[in-house]
């Protein structure tokens, strides 16, 4: 069964920082490109960043340049986000999901996600 599960979220200061893991199993995670998305109540879910196999990354929310970095870990198969300078408008729930073989800024590219991870930023 594969399974993706979120941690690392919480409630954090404007201005500070988070590290979100996402912790897999079930899957070859060397052969999957990762991805973060958030979804903001009311608001479409929207992709923000995904590593590729080759430890690249892509961007596809420009709000969140030079402030989230995404790194992945395939002896723990893992993928992080590191999220600093956080802002209250990055307030949402923060998910990861994952494509084979690509990256891709839709939803409806990656097959299987986990169950997201709060993330409540206070002014």
């Amino acid at each position: 069964q594969v399974q993706l599960v979120e941690s690392g979220g919480g409630l954090v200061q404007a201005g500070g920082s988070l590290r979100l893991r996402c912790t897999t199993s079930g899957l070859t995670f060397s052969n999957n490109a990762m991805g973060w998305f958030r979804q903001a109540p009311g608001k479409e879910r929207e992709a923000l960043l995904c590593i590729r196999l080759t430890g690249t990354s892509a961007y596809y929310e420009d709000s969140v340049r030079g402030r989230f970095t995404i790194s992945r870990d395939n002896a723990k198969n893992s993928v992080y986000l590191q999220m600093n300078n956080l802002k209250p408008e990055d307030t949402a729930m923060y998910f990861c999901a994952a494509s084979s073989p690509s990256c891709s800024g839709s939803a409806r590219d990656y097959y299987v996600w986990g169950q997201g991870t709060q993330v409540t930023v206070s002014s």
